[in-house]
């Protein structure tokens, strides 16, 4: 009676093992949020990220890669969706005023009899790699944004 309660039990643990889909990193800057937010914007650009949502108010941002390059043996397969979602919030902790906050996600995009369907995956290594270069270059001290008038 014991061994099917054990084994339910372990694969639950090993389910919650397997870790989060989402890539988080953060960083803390001695700069000011709009600084550190124009930084980001400006290296999501540079990184061939399409920007598809912006709250200037909130200083959020998310960002988009379409990947052609991989194929996979499943029809219903047309290609990766790499996913930036950047925030900067005031920070707490002294000597830093801005904590940049930058999640990489990856989805399989396919083609389901319902239409477009997205598949959270594992994030790439595409994504990974952009979302470390934009907390190393907007995480420190950044150079004031350009004024707006």
């Amino acid at each position: 009676m014991r061994s099917p309660a054990c084994f339910a039990i372990l694969c639950v643990l090993a389910g919650c093992a397997a870790g989060s889909l989402d890539s988080t990193l953060t960083a803390a800057s001695p700069s000011p949020m709009p600084d550190v937010f124009a930084c980001a914007r400006q290296q999501v650009k540079a990184l061939d990220f399409d920007q598809t949502s912006l709250d200037v108010k909130d200083y959020r941002l998310t960002a988009k890669r379409y990947d052609q390059t991989v194929t996979r043996p499943d029809v219903r397969f047309h290609r990766l969706v790499d996913r930036l979602e950047i925030e900067t919030v005031p920070a707490s902790g002294a000597g830093a005023l801005t904590k940049l906050t930058v999640t990489a996600r990856t989805f399989a995009d396919l083609a389901t009899q319902r239409g477009p369907t997205e598949e959270q995956e594992r994030p790439s290594e595409t994504v990974r790699n952009a979302a470390q270069k934009i907390v190393e270059r907007c995480g420190g001290e950044v150079a004031p944004a350009p004024d707006a008038g």
